[in-house]
């Protein structure tokens, strides 16, 4: 067969997998004759007795794989070396031991085997608890320099009854991983992909010089299957990689089947085959590298510059020309994220400490520098790179392409000396960042520019943590977070609404570092989705979120309620509770308590079992503070709970500050109350400086003389986590000492926060949130033992715990902002068509009508913000005038 241009050999399953194209023949191929033949692909990734040798000489990384049994066979060991090398994102030693037929869980059995493969897919992947098996199909179209692409089509498989369906890659992230976060989740598959292709090339390279080396082939490919599981994490683990494009079996194939494997060799063949010029492409890309120093040949016109090898322009070309003909493929590699390329720095200094393999590197990065630059210039190309987007791994175009990469070839620098970052020396860089990083990947509005300093991006209600890095321009810049001291790159909280992070840039080369710009990106985070109300629905209650629970032994999740609950608590003549910690749940209509994307939670409220809070109408509240001395000690969650009462009672809050000392406050109800604030404790003080909690107290005591020792004086203490039994204690001695045993005490109890992965804040773990009920329980019963108040503010945030507003430890429900009055939202009156009425019970309960009219005060210069924090105030607020008011009868 003279000529010819591509070579395709698809080993048949029957006749036991014999090739039909020999490693030797490689030395014969002739200029654009293409094979899919990859012989160390072949033998390290698709033979166990390869990925043993793998598996042996990086035995201290987490592969995400499942490791073969390897008793007895050969591999080399160089795990003494591998200890150093950079780990990538990890999966738990559960999923790394487990068989591939531990993966699938069966409660969805019955579901997948009652399902033809003509069957709604979408419906399949909708029930809850699945477990699959995607076959990933990878064109692999060099080794050395590693370049790899994915297809945007994928198969879904059941192994135990062979059910299967193909569907798009993105519809099968964005269905099985709607509750969590599919962009990340197929950015894990990737880079699982990216991982051990990686290790095979540098593996190979390696090993090129031995005894069982191969030859290498420039222009050899291979079609790879990845067959990947996912269990209800959204960390992947490889179970099995074919070295062709790997299907059903003939007899168990169906008209579909065969028509997908026809469209995806089509998408290959012509991806392959492309005539798409590059030329052009290349000299331009180049140029906005290397500047204008660089001809039309692709050498340098500099006498003192050394020209670039045929090897390193070849490989060049042909990615640009893959670029522009990717078509149903995806790129998974080159990559300019900092963990693969630090992955891909430390395996070849782990395998190549005498740097023999430099050049190796130097092509891996002109590749990534031609992606960056191919992107910018041709953003056309961008939206065809199939139905998704680059990820983070991939540098976005909307965020990481300066206009002005390089202006020449003197300023860029990329060596050891500065961590291997490309930066320039040139002055006019002196006040710019090269890019910014960010994962989950942001959308940023505009697209970067380094020129311009604000950026805005959105993000959906469930991303609640994001990792923000950036890099200077120059060389002698260094890029802070937040302030002159901060990191390079930080992991922020992301509260409801707007949040805010700055990117200082600091110019390191004077003896005290100046900053000299700074960039700020803006990011409103989505509320909760929600549904407008329907006459068929049903209501939900819910104490606890499935994603964090908090009691492992309860129930979580929405919850359906029964009809005699609702008939019970929709009565007119309830009990009011007799205390601030009755049990409750959260209760909110849905049109399916399945799935909580079909609920209207601007309608939701906290339900007590058996009982009722009333909300004090403003006449009430005043006569209840009148005359009263209410002293408020903890944190920011008490100090918001502070300034809610005093909007509460003057109906308006003309001052406001985020008071971190001792504040007293006369102006309360016409000056008939007052209240004062002591911030403890005071954490940003060295340990053996702070004031103890019970010099905190005394003069906070000291500061709001003089109190009667009766119920007029209030003090109202607690904070997020700080409290404890102890302090309860003090709090007792002190009060004894001056005087004061018989004054109202509340005590708010802890709550939901520092439960985010924040840079700068000790964050907890999950056993170590679990631990906080225990906590709660013990502060709530000596609290009454020593016949204080409470009010319990863990049992009403555990499962609201994503709903925080701005501040790092994810712990703040509340905000006070400057009130506009157009922008609040109206409220909205719900009614049912049951035969029971909860109506009344939520227009009375939830949003109170005298609530609504201080939100709207157009009078107040301030507002109290957050739905979650009004009902532990209102609860705070029913205990203060526990005593002032008639109870109302049963």
């Amino acid at each position: 067969m003279t000529p010819w241009d591509l070579f395709i050999c698809l080993s048949s399953r029957r006749n036991g997998g014999t090739g039909c194209f020999q490693t030797e023949d490689l030395r014969n191929l002739e200029l654009f004759q293409k094979v899919n033949l990859l012989p160390e692909i072949q033998h390290f990734l698709c033979r166990k007795e390869g990925l043993c040798q793998i598996t042996k000489a990086f035995s201290d990384l987490q592969l995400p794989l499942v490791t073969p049994d390897c008793s007895g066979q050969p591999g080399l060991s160089r795990a003494s070396t591998a200890r150093n090398v950079s780990q990538g994102s990890t999966i738990t030693e559960q999923a790394r031991a487990s068989h591939p037929q531990h993966w699938w869980k069966q409660s969805m059995s019955t579901k997948l085997n009652q399902v033809s493969t003509t069957s709604d897919h979408k419906d399949i992947l909708k029930a809850q608890d699945l477990s699959v098996i995607i076959k990933a199909y990878v064109l692999v179209t060099s080794l050395t320099p590693l370049r790899a692409f994915i297809h945007s089509t994928t198969t879904v498989w059941h192994p135990p009854k062979k059910k299967h369906f193909t569907i798009k890659l993105k519809s099968f992230f964005e269905i099985f991983f709607r509750n969590s976060s599919p962009q990340q989740a197929f950015n894990n598959m990737k880079e699982a992909i990216n991982k051990l292709l990686l290790i095979t090339e540098v593996f190979s390279k390696s090993s090129a010089s031995g005894p069982n080396s191969f030859n290498q082939c420039s222009q050899c490919f291979q079609m790879l299957t990845f067959d990947i599981g996912f269990s209800m994490s959204i960390h992947p683990v490889v179970l099995k990689v074919h070295e062709n494009f790997d299907f059903q079996v003939e007899n168990e194939s169906t008209i579909q089947d065969q028509i997908s494997k026809e469209l995806l060799f089509e998408d290959t063949f012509k991806f392959l085959l492309s005539n798409e010029s590059s030329t052009s492409s290349f000299i331009e890309a180049l140029q906005k590298i290397y500047g204008s120093s660089v001809s039309k040949d692709g050498t340098y016109n500099r006498e003192d510059e050394q020209c670039f090898s045929l090897e390193q322009i070849n490989s060049m070309i042909t990615f640009i020309k893959e670029l522009k003909s990717l078509g149903q493929f995806e790129l998974l590699f080159p990559s300019s994220a900092p963990k693969i390329q630090m992955l891909l720095h430390d395996l070849y200094r782990m395998v190549d400490p005498m740097r023999r393999h430099n050049s190796v590197l130097t092509v891996h990065w002109l590749l990534s520098s031609v992606l960056q630059q191919f992107q910018f210039m041709n953003k056309e190309a961008h939206t065809n790179l199939s139905e998704w987007q680059l990820s983070q791994e991939n540098m976005s175009p909307k965020q990481n392409v300066p206009s002005d990469f390089r202006k020449n070839h003197e300023a860029l620098h990329y060596s050891s000396k500065t961590g291997e970052r490309q930066c320039s020396y040139d002055k006019d860089t002196l006040s710019h960042i090269r890019q910014i990083f960010t994962s989950p990947l942001l959308d940023l509005n505009p697209q970067f520019n380094p020129k311009i300093r604000e950026y805005y991006a959105e993000v959906p209600f469930d991303m609640v943590t994001v990792k923000i890095g950036a890099e200077p321009s120059n060389c002698q810049c260094h890029v802070h977070l937040d302030d002159k001291n901060g990191p390079s790159n930080a992991n922020y909280p992301l509260g409801l609404g707007l949040n805010k992070v700055i990117i200082l840039l600091t110019d390191d080369s004077q003896p005290s570092p100046e900053v000299v710009s700074s960039y700020k990106i803006t990011i409103y985070r989505e509320d909760r989705p929600s549904l407008p109300l329907f006459d068929d629905y049903m209501m939900c209650g819910f104490v606890q979120d499935c994603a964090s629970k908090i009691r492992p032994e309860e129930s979580c999740g929405l919850q359906p309620l029964s009809h005699e609950y609702l008939s019970a608590i929709s009565q007119t003549m309830f009990k009011t509770c007799e205390a601030g910690d009755t049990k409750g749940q959260w209760i909110v209509p849905c049109l399916s308590c399945s799935d909580n994307r079909t609920c209207d939670w601007r309608e939701i409220t906290w339900q007590p079992h058996g009982c009722r809070y009333s909300v004090l109408a403003k006449p009430e509240l005043q006569r209840c503070v009148e005359g009263r001395r209410i002293l408020f000690i903890g944190d920011s969650t008490n100090r918001g709970m502070m300034y809610y009462l005093i909007e509460r009672v003057n109906k308006t809050l003309q001052e406001w500050q985020k008071t971190h000392d001792v504040k007293c406050y006369h102006n309360i109800n016409e000056g008939k109350t007052f209240i004062s604030y002591s911030y403890y404790p005071q954490f940003w003080m060295n340990a053996n400086q702070r004031p103890t909690f019970e010099k905190a107290l005394e003069q906070l005591l000291q500061r709001s003389r003089p109190l009667e020792n009766t119920d007029q004086t209030v003090l109202i203490v607690g904070g997020v986590q700080w409290l404890n039994s102890n302090h309860l204690q003090i709090i007792q001695k002190v009060l004894n000492r001056e005087n004061l045993s018989n004054i109202l005490v509340i005590v708010k109890s802890i709550g939901m926060g520092f439960h985010l992965p924040v840079d700068g804040i000790h964050s907890l773990s999950q056993a170590e949130v679990q631990n906080l009920w225990n906590e709660n329980l013990v502060i709530l019963d000596t609290a009454k033992n020593l016949g204080y108040e409470v009010v319990d503010t863990f049992v009403i945030t555990m499962g609201r715990y994503k709903e925080f507003l701005q501040g790092k430890c994810g712990c703040h429900f509340h905000e006070v902002v400057k009130s506009n009055p157009s922008e609040e939202r109206p409220h909205i009156t719900m009614t049912l068509s049951r035969h029971y009425t909860l109506g009344k019970y939520f227009g009375s309960q939830s949003k109170p009508s005298e609530l609504q009219d201080y939100a709207t005060n157009s009078q107040s210069p301030y507002h109290v913000r957050g739905p979650i924090n009004q009902v532990y105030s209102e609860i705070l607020l029913s205990r203060l005038c526990a005593n002032k008011r008639e109870f109302v009868s049963t």
